[in-house]
């Protein structure tokens, strides 16, 4: 049985969140300014990985254990901790948006949340090139930058927006199916990466369909879109676990039209 968490504990929570993103915050900025020396390499899953992706989650993870030192962590570039069996996983993602981050345009955060008996619980995002820091936490509401943000629930054609991300693998799938979704909005952006979840979550992207992804993309974004009154899953309408690999998320309205299309 799940034991209830109090307020002030999640509050603790996403308070050690903030500092460990922003702690990574700095390391990320040093490196983004030194394009020549980020020593590129090249995962097996044909991603790059640089020296900023290392040290922030470095700095991430240390800023964590000093604080929880029996928490376990998982990070995407050096994987668990010791520390698999308790209760308590956070999840990061240092570099949301990597290959942003080499090509030198600003859109990628660094997302750290905190999951607890297999739910997700906090979320932070935080984009230090754009300055956007939003941050979520269970039954306290979503915020950017210190303002409170929801989702749109009620579309219109003429002023509706859906945006993709990672959909070669839809190429496939259910490419058509996709292709109908897509006509049933009023315009179509690929914003990709934590992105289009700040702009779901604020109420200004209505409908985001995402494939290829792994959990450490999306944790914390998942907690905020949640936490602004949306609702997201994977493609099939299924709940958002360690294994998803991919996300439909929107205000219930579009939800309900994206999951119905893409499943027919």
């Amino acid at each position: 049985m799940i034991k209830k968490l109090a307020d002030h504990e999640l509050d603790e929570f996403l308070v050690v969140a903030k500092k460990a993103v922003l702690a990574a915050e700095s390391v990320i900025i040093k490196y983004y300014q030194m394009a020549d020396e980020q020593n590129i390499e090249i995962k097996s899953d044909n991603t790059p990985v640089t020296l900023a992706d290392k040290y922030a989650e470095k700095a991430i993870r240390a800023c964590l254990h000093a604080h929880y030192p029996d928490h376990g962590i998982y990070g995407e570039e050096f994987g668990h901790n010791d520390s698999e069996q308790s209760d308590f996983l956070w999840l990061i993602d240092p570099i949301d948006g990597t290959k942003s981050f080499v090509r030198g345009y600003p859109f990628f955060s660094t997302q750290v949340a905190l999951m607890y008996q297999g739910q997700l619980i906090v979320g932070v995002s935080n984009a230090p090139l754009t300055k956007e820091l939003c941050h979520a936490r269970l039954g306290g509401g979503a915020y950017l930058n210190g303002k409170r943000i929801y989702v749109n629930q009620s579309i219109e054609y003429y002023n509706s927006c859906l945006s993709s991300g990672n959909i070669q693998s839809l190429v496939k799938n259910n490419w058509h199916r996709f292709g109908q979704l897509l006509l049933k909005f009023g315009k179509t952006r690929g914003y990709g990466d934590f992105y289009h979840y700040h702009l779901l979550a604020s109420g200004k992207v209505d409908l985001v369909v995402e494939s290829d992804v792994n959990i450490l993309d999306i944790a914390a974004l998942v907690v905020i879109v949640r936490e602004a009154g949306g609702v997201i899953t994977d493609l099939a309408g299924m709940e958002i676990n360690l294994e998803t690999t991919s996300v439909l998320a929107g205000g219930q309205q579009s939800y309900n039209l994206g999951v119905k299309i893409l499943n027919e």
